[in-house]
């Protein structure tokens, strides 16, 4: 059974321009973040997943989210593609959310490059309904930190139960990592985000700049694992 679905318009491989526009969609995101929110989260995982490496574009991304998150006007071409309306001429990438009984997967459409894929989902969270943005915008924010395949295990990461999975501040877990790096209240952290965070800290607690010189390495120790937690997983 179809949950949700997103089709993508993006420039061909062989175009000299490069644009990305939305086709048809169905994301439903009650409550939220929905399946549509799942969808888009999904589309998101996969393409951070295949970029990693290359920093300049993950940062931008990371930002461009940012901005469209707050309602913030996007000057066009951002991350080296122009978002339009206009569809003519250019290819198409479909991707679902289906279920069947109680297990839920994505059909994520892997021939277009992953960029505009990524892009896409952005801009088609950036329609949504105000109510519903919160929710899913965090999730999206939780996706750019995917570093696995297109599985179950990307499924759980992005329905489980985050009270449960998240929050119990175990040692090695998200929780005890999100605490660590001062997250623990403050929503799903960019990937961008966790980075700075991380040198700020350690900077901190080197001891040439005022830290503990007893407890230095540990405190360095604690927060280089939280970070591999939350960038790589646990």
């Amino acid at each position: 059974m179809l949950l949700a679905e997103l089709e993508v318009r993006h420039s061909r491989a062989t175009a000299p321009t490069r644009r990305v526009a939305l086709g048809r969609l169905w994301l439903p995101t009650e409550p939220a973040p929905g399946f549509g929110g799942i969808l888009l989260a999904g589309i998101v995982a996969a393409g951070a997943s295949a970029l990693e490496g290359d920093d300049d574009v993950l940062d931008g991304i990371d930002s461009l989210l940012a901005d469209i998150e707050r309602g913030a006007r996007i000057v066009q071409p951002r991350i080296r593609h122009r978002f339009q309306v206009d569809a003519v001429g250019l290819d198409r990438s479909v991707h679902s959310l289906v279920g069947e009984g109680e297990a839920v997967s994505l059909d994520i459409d892997g021939h277009g490059a992953p960029l505009p894929q990524v892009l896409a989902a952005f801009y088609a969270a950036g329609q949504l309904s105000y109510s519903a943005r919160p929710g899913v915008f965090r999730l999206l924010r939780r996706a750019t930190r995917w570093t696995g395949g297109i599985d179950d295990k990307l499924v759980d990461y992005l329905t489980g139960d985050e009270a449960a999975s998240l929050r119990r501040g175990l040692p090695g877990d998200e929780g005890w990592a999100l605490q660590v790096l001062g997250f623990a209240s403050a929503g799903e952290p960019s990937r961008g985000a966790i980075q700075k965070r991380f040198r700020e800290l350690v900077m901190a607690a080197h001891p040439d700049r005022g830290g503990d010189a007893d407890g230095a390495g540990q405190r360095i120790q604690d927060l280089t694992e939280a970070k591999r937690i939350l960038l790589t997983g646990p």
